[in-house]
């Protein structure tokens, strides 16, 4: 089950969305392991994990405030800013570190103006790293969304971007 697939939420009310997660919550309530399940569907509907429903899911699956809040900020694909609409991972692991990995983010970061772990205004893009995507052998490599670009130089930095302009 993907319950955030074809999710509509920019057209729901605050309560709708609430409503929403506790039912998942409900759903996953005494099972070991569905608080990261719980949390993935919670940001599906946000974008992101805001304190607030971090408290909410804290409080119905009766877990500390301060577990929630540790899973939340461990695991890099969980953010409790908003990101963009595109968010953008440069691989650092080393292949790609060596083979020029930290001059695509340096290209990234001037043609988007953001630094890393930042969106741009427009809420268009995120720029993040990740330590390693394993396309070491078609290094340096990217995301963007969950599409991968590999063996990327800075000349085709414009031209990938264009594809989500």
């Amino acid at each position: 089950m993907n319950p955030t697939k074809n999710c509509s939420c920019e057209s729901i009310s605050e309560e709708e969305k609430i409503a929403r997660i506790k039912e998942v919550i409900e759903e996953y309530k005494g099972r070991e392991g569905s608080l990261i399940q719980v949390l993935h569907f919670a940001q599906g509907i946000y974008g992101f994990l805001p304190l607030s429903i971090q408290r909410i899911i804290s409080e119905e699956m009766n877990i500390p405030l301060s577990r929630v809040s540790g899973v939340v900020t461990f695991y890099s694909f969980f953010s409790t800013k908003p990101r963009g609409k595109n968010v953008i991972r440069v691989c650092l692991g080393t292949a790609c570190y060596v083979r020029g990995g930290r001059k695509i983010l340096q290209n990234l970061k001037d043609k988007l103006g953001i630094d890393v772990g930042e969106t741009s205004e427009d809420m268009k893009w995120t720029l993040e790293v990740m330590r390693c995507i394993g396309a070491c052998g078609l290094a340096p490599a990217i995301t963007i969304n969950d599409e991968v670009f590999k063996q990327v130089n800075p000349d085709k930095i414009q031209e990938i971007l264009s594809k989500y302009k």
